[in-house]
């Protein structure tokens, strides 16, 4: 790794919710690995999820601005995981009003950056890039099909109506979502333009910043090409060049998945492993739904029933409780359940080693919500998903891998379902049989996923060819 790049200074602003924020370091690990100068913008509370980071590469920088006060969010709140999903607009809204502190630190810096590296929510940014004379790259933590069917949205967001159907045409398989299938954000931006509510947040500032996305210099994805290859190839042709970049699954990239917080673990983690090793190959479903998901009661019931009915090993993922959700209707697991399941059940209360979990040689299949990162970690572990999206872009993950790639089987569907407990034992028992094809085809995505991130594999490849394309960028300004 070349030291001639030492003079190549790149600006990094994640998008601070933790899904977005982990991608975007790991890449900002593999740009300081080959000798790139990095400053990472950042507000104080976000500043210990950089710790491993900066420990690992001292020579990275970090651009510390308070967070900006906005109505819409509680004072102190600078990470989206203590707000949910619904505080995606709000927290676009508020960074927005960083651009002027940046653009003075821009000016009074003595080697400052050639390029913007930015998260995909922070659209806005390609307009401070302009204003600073230098090329904005988008980073997107979610996948090219994802991002395909955003800009599609966004750009015809006028002539689209609240509840209808979507047919995509012009993309590969033309598929089809319904209203409720769509991305949460997009979904609540027009909601929020039907009823005229433009008190809140700055609706055609989301709207500017969504479509900004799709001029950007560069646009680099944590995903791979043998999982998404028509969906990146679209996009090349769409943006009229070729840097359609795919990096992922970037934290296996060089020894990025060390670059966690170690999250406080729960007693209840002792021993998941000693069970796991008990287990025979390939027996074990591990159920978890992302850090901000919380399930109704009922759904809680439901799952639990379908578990116990289904005959099959599980490790169950659960969260803590305020007493407010449990006020507001949210559940934990039934009373008697650990009781009744304990010779083939294994509850995990709060956090789990999740990458480890799913990597062990007794578990097979992952009951999941289908969000970007447990699907490349699912991916990069050779398991099948069993799919039960409920927001976001998690309705198009799974469609990505049921029906474009047939390496997952869907097993609910929305946020607000409540399965029927027999039908879900019966697709959780036929999925985990040896023979499933979905788990061939699972195991066929790993071995790409793998191949991919060795040298001379195509996400290393990316990689490199986005070092060179920044390295000739300090070549042009010099």
């Amino acid at each position: 790794m070349s030291s001639n790049n030492s003079g190549v200074h790149i600006l990094v602003f994640p998008f601070p919710a933790q899904g977005h924020m982990l991608a975007l370091l790991d890449l900002a690990h593999q740009l300081s690995l080959r000798a790139l100068t990095i400053t990472i913008l950042v507000t104080p509370r976000n500043l210990p999820i950089l710790s491993p980071l900066l420990s690992a590469n001292p020579s990275i920088q970090t651009l510390v601005f308070p967070f900006p006060s906005d109505p819409s969010i509680p004072p102190g709140v600078e990470n989206l995981k203590d707000l949910g999903n619904h505080g995606n607009m709000p927290f676009i809204a508020a960074l927005s009003r960083l651009q002027d502190p940046i653009i003075q630190w821009f000016k009074s810096h003595s080697n400052p950056p050639v390029a913007l590296l930015s998260d995909s929510f922070l659209g806005w940014t390609h307009h401070l890039a302009d204003q600073l004379g230098i090329p904005r790259i988008a980073f997107y933590s979610h996948g090219a099909l994802a991002f395909a069917v955003f800009e599609h949205l966004w750009a015809n967001s006028e002539a689209i109506k609240p509840g209808i159907e979507m047919k995509f045409q012009d993309l590969p398989g033309a598929p089809s979502f319904t209203w409720g299938q769509l991305p949460s954000l997009f979904r609540g931006y027009m909601e929020s333009v039907c009823r005229n509510d433009r008190t809140s947040v700055d609706l055609d500032l989301i709207k500017a910043s969504m479509i900004a996305n799709g001029l950007s210099w560069a646009s680099v994805f944590n995903s791979f090409e043998d999982l998404e290859d028509v969906f990146l190839e679209y996009l090349r042709k769409k943006m009229g060049h070729p840097r359609v970049y795919s990096v992922g699954p970037i934290n296996l990239v060089g020894g990025s998945e060390k670059l966690r917080v170690g999250d406080e673990k729960c007693e209840s983690n002792d021993g998941v492993f000693d069970w796991l090793d008990q287990c025979e190959d390939g027996s074990v479903l591990y159920v978890c739904f992302g850090s901000q998901k919380f399930l109704k009661k009922a759904q809680m019931e439901a799952l639990a029933i379908g578990l116990e009915r289904s005959g099959v090993r599980f490790i169950w993922v659960v969260k803590h409780l305020t007493a407010q959700q449990v006020e507001d209707g949210y559940g934990s697991v039934p009373n008697g359940f650990e009781g009744r399941v304990m010779d083939r059940g294994f509850i995990i209360d709060g956090w789990a080693p999740q990458t480890s979990i799913l990597s062990h040689r007794a578990v097979s299949g992952f009951l999941s919500h289908c969000g970007w990162n447990s699907v490349l970690e699912a991916t990069a572990a050779g398991v099948m998903i069993l799919g039960w999206p409920m927001e976001a872009d998690q309705f198009l993950n799974a469609r990505l891998l049921v029906e474009y790639k047939g390496a997952a089987v869907l097993v609910c569907e929305g946020g607000d379902t409540v399965p029927d407990a027999t039908e879900l034992a019966r697709k959780i028992a036929e999925s985990m049989h040896g023979d499933a094809v979905e788990g061939v085809r699972a195991n066929e995505l790993r071995n790409k996923a793998l191949e991919a991130i060795k040298v001379g594999g195509s996400s290393t490849r990316d990689l490199d060819e986005l070092v060179q394309e920044l390295t000739q960028l300090k070549v042009t300004n010099a």
